[in-house]
């Protein structure tokens, strides 16, 4: 079918129009938006480029003000916490952004094998992470996507002491209907992949060769996902190659024309800026950086417009950029992160990682630091293991009631954190917010979270509603 191949809903005549219009509107009309979208059902193109023009100190204010609330009223104080597992940085494509690219050769290569995947993933689990990003560099080994199937097998058969990858997330190149049957078989939980920008002009510009370099073979990538049955999708945007506000408007077409074919949307939204990256002069000046305030701006702003999508912030940006975006909309957070093959049992090394870290704490660090905010990290999957995804998973969100399974699952997989594997201090720290967080709780919720913490500190594990 033509839809699965062509992303002929990027209209950027629409989007122009749409940004126009939205320079023109007032104070009284971002702020009826903004009430509007407290109502948490989402918000349309033109109220989207309303807010993005909004540069008054003041109603900006009341921008990020409106999506702490939504923040709030949806995800609480909890962070889902995952680490990226990069198994290769081989690729064939020319993207003038990335250190991967096939031409840069100061770069050092690396394919991990199986047992050096094993071995990542003990050093990932014995971290204390439950969840994992799968990476790899848009190339394969014998140019065999099955590199990708026996990497997805390998992560899920690690067992270390009482930990293990309870959900692996996936981000590897675009894949054809029948690959992604196949990818689906493996278990996955969601498959994410990043359109960098949505311009085509741009997109042609900082993409010099490789399959890559066809603009809508990758755009469509998500309807072939979805036609394969993977219902939890992620999309993202690499802000800096092309105006920001632009790039958002096409995220919500997107958005938009999932919901339209599928019925449901993108289940979570990435945000990275562009970081400096070796070989590459272009991620060291970008063509269109984004100052601070307009990402916290650009976090606020997709919060508002899809209420119910999580939002990922990587350790691209800085531990203070990361805190300041949390209230504003990011629910969850890689942490202790590593971007070359093998960088968890052989440090952080710039010479083979796709881009430099902004956050370089490790997990427990993260923990503590988020902890004593008051936040509650979550390591929870139950979600998947119940077939809450896709439209599933909305129709629980929507009306509000996923809360009720949430918050009881975070705090029950955040004290087999502290109890696993937290230093002394981290575990104090984390007590005294799952106290705080239980007294917040209606009285049912609260029930259930007790029944489940007192299973967990009487050695069972993986306690999930």
């Amino acid at each position: 079918m033509l839809q699965d191949t062509v992303a002929d809903w990027v209209d950027e005549a629409r989007i122009g129009a749409a940004l126009e219009s939205g320079r023109g509107e007032d104070a009284g009309k971002v702020r009826e938006i903004l009430a509007e979208a407290l109502e948490l059902k989402g918000l349309r193109l033109h109220d989207v480029a309303a807010l993005a023009a909004v540069s008054d100190a003041g109603l900006l204010e009341e921008v990020f003000a409106a999506a702490r609330k939504v923040k709030e009223e949806i995800y609480g104080r909890r962070l889902v916490m995952f680490a990226p597992l990069y198994i290769s940085n081989l690729c064939k494509n020319e993207c003038l952004y990335c250190a991967f690219r096939r031409s840069n050769t100061d770069l050092k290569r690396r394919v991990l094998s199986q047992e050096e995947i094993a071995e990542e993933t003990r050093i990932i689990i014995n971290q204390g992470h439950k969840r994992i990003l799968l990476v790899a560099g848009e190339s394969y080994p014998g140019d065999s996507f099955n590199y990708i199937l026996e990497s997805i097998a390998t992560v899920y058969s690690v067992k270390e002491g009482k930990g293990e990858i309870r959900r692996l997330n996936v981000n590897v190149a675009p894949l054809s209907v029948d690959e992604f049957k196949a990818l689906k078989q493996t278990g996955i939980g969601t498959y994410q992949l990043f359109q960098e920008t949505y311009h085509r002009d741009t997109y042609a510009n900082v993409h010099a060769a490789g399959k890559k370099r066809d603009f809508d073979w990758r755009a469509s990538a998500m309807d072939r996902a979805m036609l394969a049955g993977i219902d939890d999708v992620g999309v993202g945007v690499l802000f800096g190659l092309y105006d920001w506000k632009y790039e958002i408007m096409a995220l919500m077409l997107h958005v938009a024309h999932l919901e339209e074919r599928f019925g449901v949307g993108c289940h979570t939204i990435s945000v990275p800026r562009m970081e400096p990256a070796l070989g590459s002069d272009m991620a060291t000046a970008p063509p269109r950086p984004v100052t601070d305030e307009d990402f916290k701006k650009i976090v606020a702003i997709l919060r508002l417009a899809v209420p119910y999508t999580g939002l990922i912030m990587s350790t691209r940006e800085t531990a203070r950029m990361r805190m300041e975006t949390f209230p504003l909309g990011v629910s969850q957070i890689s942490a202790g992160s590593r971007t070359n093959p093998g960088g968890y049992a052989e440090d952080e090394n710039f010479e083979a990682s796709q881009f430099q870290l902004g956050d370089h704490r490790s997990l427990s660090e993260v923990i503590r630091d988020i902890s004593e905010l008051g936040y509650i990290p979550s390591f929870c999957t139950g979600c998947y293991r119940l077939g809450r995804t896709g439209a599933d998973f909305m129709d629980l969100a929507k009306p509000g009631l996923i809360k009720e399974k949430c918050g009881p699952n975070a705090l029950s997989t955040f004290l087999e954190y502290l109890i696993d594997y937290a230093p002394a201090d981290v575990a104090e720290v984390g007590e005294r917010a799952i106290a705080h967080e239980l007294d917040g709780m209606l009285p049912k919720t609260r029930r259930v979270s007790e029944r489940m913490i007192e299973k967990v500190r009487s050695g069972h594990r993986d306690v999930y509603c």
